[in-house]
């Protein structure tokens, strides 16, 4: 992290208001809430993630209520330079954002929470962040349970999280799922929400990384592809170009509606 530190309006991009920022602003402000136990929700957001939001009016309603939405994408990067003259000189990629978050909580004694993704995975992922980040404190870990929770059962993780004494969580739940959750879960855990993807199967090594060339260009759409064809095909070869069309139509002067439309219930994701 070698940019200085510096908070910028949110700026439209298809509607969805994202921060034009860098690693050292996000982990500043992450770390600032968590150290002051206040609730900060955050998601790193690529094409797909703000394609979501994009298509539907509610899910905008929740991104644009997001504490700090980061351009996790080249192409959404490349969007707040075009659009909006940004000078980002790189993307806030969030497994990246996750190794400086967690190295700044295991050398200032933060404790943290893993949710989501499998237990294999998270078993695998804790042993993997003890060793990279001696002192790290992981105060609970919980995987997704993939459904709908009945209310009492969210009361039950709520309840766990809060009396682990965890000061920071990470929630890997899959794009907007895990969006959803922090949206949901903000006001009651209080405490900073990090949703970034595939992350803890990179940690863990269970899912490969595309080259940095690749990253570098705006391809790993295309090395995920390959490797999960049957998974993504839908999120790549569709909404990218619908992507790239409507970046053109807002570059020529269209206007996007950034208010979208409030949800009218919990969807209670876990």
């Amino acid at each position: 992290m070698t940019a200085n530190a510096q908070i910028r309006a949110k700026q439209n991009v298809l509607g969805i208001m994202i921060d034009p920022t860098n690693y050292e602003d996000a982990v500043v402000r992450i770390v600032t809430a968590a150290k002051e136990h206040k609730p900060c929700i955050v998601s790193a957001l690529a094409v797909h993630g703000t394609m979501t939001g994009v298509l539907d009016p509610t899910h905008r309603y929740r991104l644009n209520r997001f504490d700090l939405l980061v351009p996790d994408g080249q192409p959404v990067r490349w969007a707040l330079n075009c659009l909006h003259r940004s000078g980002l000189k790189d993307r806030v990629y969030g497994p990246q954002l996750t190794v400086y978050l967690l190295d700044r909580a295991a050398k200032e004694n933060i404790p943290i929470y893993l949710y989501g993704t499998t237990q294999q995975t998270l078993d695998l992922l804790q042993k993997k962040l003890h060793t990279r980040f001696p002192g790290l404190i992981i105060a609970g870990a919980a995987p997704s349970r993939f459904r709908q929770l009945s209310p009492e059962e969210r009361s039950s993780i709520v309840e766990e999280i809060r009396s682990s004494g965890a000061r920071m969580l990470f929630a890997a739940l899959g794009c907007p799922r895990q969006e959803v959750w922090a949206y949901e879960h903000r006001n009651l855990l209080s405490i900073p929400i990090v949703a970034i993807g595939a992350a803890f199967p990179f940690l863990a090594g269970t899912l490969p990384q595309a080259p940095p060339f690749m990253q570098r260009l705006g391809l790993e759409w295309l090395f995920r592809l390959i490797h999960e064809p049957a998974r993504l095909w839908r999120r790549y070869i569709l909404l990218n170009p619908a992507y790239l069309c409507l970046l053109g139509l807002q570059t020529l002067g269209k206007r996007f509606d950034v208010l979208g439309r409030p949800p009218d219930r919990d969807l209670l994701l876990g």
